[in-house]
């Protein structure tokens, strides 16, 4: 008779036996595929979040060279307190590098404040719940409210980052570069009944110069007020959204053409350091620093690194664990069946063909469980995965908020300050930029061909394996004493 014909026979003969291997063999097949399919996902997530995620280059003033510079000053000479004096970015250096391969758009910011003239500010004291009066901190040097000048307000990190959202109204793009449009705060508009199209005043700090702002947006904030920043300013509401070219204005006729800092948006996060490098032979490295931040993309990669180590360690633990249990049964199979080996081989059978009967049975079963494997499997596989990503989003966010620091490019560049910008502020709004990414980051377990293929193979080396270990106990079965026995 046939081995093929014989090996159908006998699973249909032995239909415990044969459940029992299709049970031991899905399980197996589940676990195999389920590998594959997170180590494929995790690979398809880390090439997304090149495109996705993202990474940044920031142009600022050199802080360490002008520090320097105020220490020898400090040196030299006794007379006179030295101050730390940084010189804005020229926006003509920065066109340069935008030009640059894997530079796919910039961001100019331009930050100063002004004092409201005929609208009221929100105020965060703790003494009162009130709102403030439209003279609130004219006093002072600084400003009631805080003035973001930017090229587009979709690319502001605030932005990006979900920490804002428009919620009326439009973001300011490039068109408004040399307009006094402006987006302001929702909480600022509801307190003075403000809405899109209404325009307000605001005066300068030193020379009482008024400016009339038309509102063309409206955003939320997300953010909580920092009262240890100061009265006023230091509330997100009294954050107001212009061109960067306004701000200068505000700022003064040498800021023309300047900005506080410049981000470059990187299309490769991979090739954000070529771009750096690049960047520096186009500027006076004296005066002006270019500082990486793909925090994004290395925390979602080394997420995805370790589920691909996870699944892989999946497969070759699943696979080497699972032929040496079919192996274990079939060994035991043999020695139940050993009276039926040693008829076929009495009636001149070789063993090969004998050992080829256990393949062939230990095939159909491998070919039904990669049907059940197939339908279980990107069940199991989403579960799993999902489940890995949320355990190394928490590791990695947990590590980042407790020892990330800013890169040196974001502290801050001397000019007037912002209530949401330097410092621990913008420390925390990086932070929450990256654990938004992370968050973001879900693994997209499809079936595939190319997966099932690869399910097939590995459950045909399996299968070969586990045969051919128990293969030995066959080759030294001798017919005549099996049957005398």
């Amino acid at each position: 008779m046939n081995f093929f014909k014989r090996a159908w026979l006998s699973l249909l003969a032995k239909k415990g036996r044969s459940l029992l291997m299709l049970i031991v063999m899905s399980a197996i097949m589940l676990f195999v595929f389920a590998g594959l399919l997170i180590h494929s996902a995790a690979d398809k997530a880390t090439q997304q979040a090149k495109a996705s995620v993202g990474a940044t280059v920031t142009l600022s003033a050199n802080r360490a060279a002008a520090f320097k510079k105020m220490q020898e000053s400090r040196s030299s000479s006794s007379s006179s307190r030295p101050t730390l004096t940084t010189s804005p970015v020229k926006l003509s250096d920065a066109k340069k590098i935008a030009k640059l391969n894997n530079v796919s758009s910039y961001n100019a910011t331009s930050t100063t404040s002004v004092n409201a003239d005929g609208f009221d500010t929100v105020s965060t004291s703790t003494a009162s719940s009130q709102m403030g009066g439209r003279g609130f901190g004219s006093s002072t040097s600084t400003g009631d409210i805080t003035i973001d000048g930017v090229t587009s307000t979709a690319s502001a990190s605030n932005f990006s980052d979900g920490t804002d959202k428009i919620t009326s109204g439009r973001n300011l793009t490039t068109a408004d570069t040399g307009t006094n449009n402006t987006v302001i705060e929702s909480e600022l508009a509801k307190a003075d009944g403000l809405k899109t199209g209404d325009t307000i005043k605001v005066k300068t700090t030193s020379s009482k110069k008024t400016y009339t702002l038309k509102i063309v947006g409206i955003y939320k904030a997300k953010s909580s007020a920092s009262t240890s920043m100061g009265f006023g300013a230091s509330d997100p509401s009294n954050t107001i959204y212009t061109s960067y070219t306004f701000a200068n204005t505000v700022k003064g006729t040498k800021y023309k053409n300047t900005a506080d800092s410049v981000t470059f948006n990187v299309s490769n996060p991979s090739k954000v350091s070529s771009v750096k490098t690049a960047g520096k032979k186009l500027i006076n490295t004296s005066k002006y620093s270019l500082s990486t931040d793909d925090a994004s993309y290395q925390s979602v990669k080394a997420s995805m690194a370790s589920v691909e180590s996870f699944a892989n360690k999946i497969v070759w633990l699943v696979a080497i664990a699972g032929t040496i249990i079919l192996a274990l049964i079939i060994m035991l199979q043999i020695r139940e069946r050993r009276h039926e080996i040693g008829v076929l081989l009495a009636l001149g059978e070789s063993r090969g063909k004998v050992i080829g009967q256990f393949f062939v049975e230990m095939g159909i079963v491998m070919f039904v469980s990669l049907v059940i494997a197939g339908i279980g499997g990107q069940f199991i596989g989403n579960k799993l995965g999902n489940q890995l990503v949320s355990q190394q989003t928490s590791s990695l966010s947990t590590s980042s908020s407790s020892g990330t620091q800013a890169p040196s490019g974001m502290k801050g560049t001397g000019q007037a300050p912002s209530g949401r910008m330097g410092g621990q502020m913008g420390n925390r709004s990086m932070m929450g930029a990256r654990s938004a990414s992370l968050k973001k980051t879900n693994l997209e377990v499809k079936l595939s061909a190319v997966q099932l293929v690869k399910l097939g193979a590995m459950g045909l080396v399996i299968t070969l394996l586990s045969v051919m270990l128990a293969a030995g106990n066959i080759l030294r079965l001798q017919p005549k004493k099996i049957l005398l026995d």
